[in-house]
């Protein structure tokens, strides 16, 4: 027997600094502890300065070289930038954020994200001082129930 189900879940993560912070397992934990085994699962960060990236997972220099690219694209305290209300970071962070995305939808199979074998889903935190940051994480599909098959 199989059926559609929605859930829907806010997650607090912990206070980050700067820089790319591996979130798969936490995500993956709400959506494992869904009924869904097929679907999809939306994330969204509810904040301006703060965005999701699919990732490599295998060499920590690929997201040392993000943040250092970043950091010559947009650099913090550039005089050009009118907002600053928050520091130097401010307006710095809102850019990074607009130029990545808040929200990512993934694909679920068999009651798990279904990432590639070198992909990670991270949290891009924009600002120097550590924050916390909340998800929304939205699953949807099918749940395949253990008398599937019964009669």
């Amino acid at each position: 027997m199989t059926g559609s189900v929605w859930d829907q879940h806010t997650v607090t993560l912990p206070a980050y600094r700067r820089g790319l912070h591996d979130i798969t397992t936490a995500v993956d934990g709400v959506v494992s502890g869904s009924e869904v085994t097929t679907g999809l699962c939306h994330v969204f960060v509810q904040h301006t300065s703060a965005s999701l990236l699919i990732q490599e997972n295998a060499d920590p220099d690929v997201l040392r070289d993000l943040g250092d690219w970043f950091a010559r694209v947009v650099p913090d305290g550039d005089p050009r930038y009118r907002h600053s209300a928050e520091g130097p970071d401010d307006m710095s962070a809102h850019i990074r954020s607009a130029l990545t995305q808040t929200s990512l939808t993934l694909p679920i199979a068999r009651g798990h994200l279904a990432l590639g074998t070198w992909q990670g889903l991270y949290l891009f935190e924009h600002r120097t001082s550590p924050h916390r940051r909340r998800l929304v994480i939205t699953t949807m599909g099918v749940a395949q129930s253990s008398t599937a098959g019964a009669t």
